[in-house]
């Protein structure tokens, strides 16, 4: 079984966001696996151990992306391949038309990603990247199940549980509960680092920049306001209402 994890590299979620002109500083900050994308990558790595094939990596990039190929090589991947071309970072518009021809390079019967990333939540990419293959597509799974060239999964259902079941090739996004990650072995970091990671450009996926360009443009990005402490209201119960009330219409001028 031939499969191919899209993942991307995201803040670790522990760290503090900091501004600067507008602007999201990344000087000293510790860089992971988009957490949704881990679990992919486990599931793809489970799906190979159970029906036996390849696992492919595939993410688009800086330089500094190579470093989470090289932690899924060493969970058990085969293969990575990183798009490292600054003309080709944009938005999840962008970000799909290049995965989709990246992908295009590589034999596959399933495609796995994580259901969104944490950085920016959008949760499209994998869906876009679905309608540009032409394969189905099941999102938010937390159980999945592939034999006889088909798939059957239970998805996240706000709350509830979803059975789909589909045909192979399809593409499946990762929720959180689909598995518990592993971690690389002491074996799997030494042979990780000594695998070559396979670099695609523009030109070597037959795109022009200007034709993938962002669709959406970043106008503004700040931090969300410092919280208050909360206020106790004083007096009887008619007194609490009313200067609730007041505080709703003055203050808060929701009412």
């Amino acid at each position: 079984m031939n499969i191919i994890v899209c993942m991307k590299q995201t803040f670790d979620t522990e760290e503090r966001i900091v501004l600067d002109n507008g602007k999201i500083k990344e000087d000293g900050v510790k860089f992971v696996i988009n957490p949704y994308d881990e679990f992919a990558v486990e599931e793809a790595i489970r799906l190979k151990e159970q029906h036996g094939g390849q696992v492919t990596v595939i993410t688009l990039g800086p330089a500094r992306a190579e470093e989470a190929l090289r932690t899924a090589l060493a969970m058990g991947a085969d293969e990575a391949v990183i798009v490292d071309d600054p003309g080709l970072l944009g938005d999840e518009f962008t970000a799909a038309q290049v995965l989709a021809k990246a992908v295009e390079k590589h034999p596959y019967d399933i495609i796995l990603a994580g259901n969104q990333a944490v950085d920016d939540g959008s949760g499209q990419v994998a869906v876009r990247l679905a309608e540009l293959l032409g394969i189905p597509h099941i999102g938010t799974v937390t159980k999945l199940e592939v034999a006889d060239g088909k798939v059957r999964a239970e998805r996240d259902a706000e709350g509830d549980v979803e059975v789909v079941e589909g045909t192979l090739p399809i593409l499946v996004t990762a929720q959180q509960g689909l598995n518990e990650p592993r971690y690389p072995s002491l074996i799997g970091i030494r042979k990780a680092n000594k695998k070559p990671i396979t670099r695609y450009t523009a030109a070597d996926l037959g795109l022009d920049a200007a034709g993938v360009a962002a669709k959406a443009e970043i106008l503004e990005t700040f931090l969300p306001k410092p919280k208050a402490g909360g206020r106790i209201l004083q007096g009887d119960l008619a007194d609490q209402v009313k200067e609730l009330v007041q505080a709703l219409r003055s203050d808060e001028k929701v009412l």
